[in-house]
């Protein structure tokens, strides 16, 4: 593991070019330019809001603020943005890059840095969109923003980790990328980003336990939202786990890398 990311260390200034790169390019023909990457999350949390603010909204505990809800849901989002785009993307890119990687001579672990780079700067202009919103509706942020960038680094580590073993055993076994896409819609539901944890059936809500992205997202929830510090018990057994699976996912990636360009 130590040589994969000393050779990452070795190619820095190719992945930080690569992502440069790859933003410039994704807009070079829009009048918009980067705006269309905080556009699209923000229209969803504005059509979950109009459709389910009068059904939820009364149902937020502890919040005066009459734009509670949209709050809720942007902070959610925020989170959800960021962990989605890194697993997706991560899900298709060996394959997606068969060609470079057989005709370049490069760290084939940079591709998966460089996705993770580009999908933390959209969601860092996310972040900053959302926070001028939250001024707009009464709501400023308060010093629990302090927390937020460690709960960035375990979102990034649990979606990396999750997106690299998917994207090197789709490689191998292609039923996978066809089946993750559906795995993540219940992901998203089975997630409290629309709806509050306690609309849930009490004796539903221990299932809650076997989803390591809840601590996760209740902490977004928590810092932007309720302006308090996350709960640091679960988001201790997140971190276990996110820190496992992204160990294992360093470990598949070196032992499958040799054999991957065969089958790309």
């Amino acid at each position: 593991m130590k040589d994969i990311l000393l050779t990452a260390w070795r190619y820095r200034y190719f992945i930080f070019s690569s992502i440069k790169t790859e933003l410039s390019t994704k807009f070079v023909r829009s009048h918009l330019g980067g705006l269309w990457m905080i556009l699209n999350p923000l229209a969803q949390v504005l059509i979950f809001a109009f459709v389910l603010s009068a059904v939820l909204s009364a149902k937020l505990p502890g919040i005066n603020n009459k734009y509670a809800y949209s709050i809720y849901l942007m902070a959610g989002t925020l989170g959800w943005t960021l962990f989605a785009e890194i697993v997706n993307r991560c899900l298709t890119l060996f394959i997606d890059n068969g060609n470079i990687i057989k005709k370049l001579t490069f760290p084939k672990i940079a591709l998966p840095l460089i996705v993770t780079g580009s999908a933390l700067i959209n969601n860092i202009l996310l972040f900053v969109a959302i926070l001028a919103i939250f001024g707009i509706l009464g709501h400023p942020p308060s010093i629990a923003l302090i927390w937020l960038p460690a709960i960035m680094v375990m979102t990034i580590a649990l979606a990396l980790g999750l997106g690299l073993t998917l994207g090197v055993l789709n490689v191998f076994m292609r039923d996978i990328g066809q089946i993750v896409p559906v795995i993540m819609q219940f992901l998203f539901w089975f997630t409290p980003i629309v709806y509050m944890v306690n609309i849930i059936p009490e004796q539903y809500q221990s299932w809650l336990v076997l989803n390591p992205l809840i601590p996760i997202i209740t902490s977004y929830q928590d810092i932007l939202l309720y302006n308090r510090a996350p709960n640091l018990a679960g988001l201790g057994e997140t971190a276990i786990i996110a820190t496992f699976l992204l160990a294992f996912a360093l470990l598949l990636f070196r032992k499958a890398s040799p054999e991957m360009v065969d089958q790309l």
